[in-house]
């Protein structure tokens, strides 16, 4: 049975500890490594090349966020998750720039962390539920506030099965394939769908999904 090898990386021993006991409670899960500070994360990550690393986004030396840069930076096949006290949206889409995969509170993350590994490692996009539950009433209240109409409503019925596809991280040639069109159309229908939504990049687009329910 192929194993999923997981490097841990967080400055408190006794929270790194715990979720080790949580992840090796699997018996397709192996923690191959751990770090407390950002540049002995980057160090392993680098060396054993694993298939997830979970991240502090507070650490010494270098934080997560920047670790994880460096990581995609790297071009490893390593999906990153980070580990966060915050729901607010900047430091949802600086870890989304940054290259992470999913984003995890802190006081949920014994719970949340076994599924969302599964669903990094299954190419997907994974984020605690709390998170997309603040994002999602904040939306809503910025709408109602401001009385405008919610540009969701604008999108056709492919804009909106394409948007659940790019959010799920599926590539432009997989996207095209299921939809039976050529990438370069792809091309266009997100452009399109980014102008509607008023966003700029994939990031963006995977927060504004967040907000909507799109993706959990």
């Amino acid at each position: 049975m192929s194993r999923v090898r997981i490097v841990l990386a967080d400055d408190h021993t006794i929270m790194r500890h715990g979720l080790r006991l949580v992840l090796e409670r699997q018996p397709d899960f192996a923690v191959v490594g751990e770090a407390s500070n950002g540049r002995e994360a980057v160090d392993i990550i680098v060396r054993e090349n694993p298939d997830v690393a979970v991240i502090d986004i507070a650490m010494p030396l270098l934080n997560g966020i920047e670790a994880a840069k460096k990581i995609t930076e790297e071009r490893l096949k390593t999906a990153v998750v980070i580990l966060s006290m915050h729901s607010d949206e900047s430091y949802i889409l600086r870890a989304l720039r940054a290259g992470a995969r999913g984003y995890l509170l802190k006081d949920s993350a014994e719970n949340d962390l076994i599924q969302a590994i599964r669903a990094v490692c299954a190419g997907k996009a994974f984020f605690s539920p709390a998170v997309s539950r603040v994002l999602a009433d904040d939306y809503l209240r910025q709408i109602q506030q401001q009385g405008v109409e919610d540009p969701y409503e604008l999108l056709t019925a492919r804009e909106r099965e394409l948007l659940q596809l790019i959010v799920e991280l599926k590539s432009t040639k997989d996207i095209a394939g299921l939809l039976g069109v050529s990438p370069r159309t792809i091309d266009t229908h997100r452009g399109n769908l980014m102008q509607k939504l008023n966003v700029h990049s994939i990031p963006e687009l995977i927060l504004y999904a967040m907000r909507k329910g799109v993706i959990r």
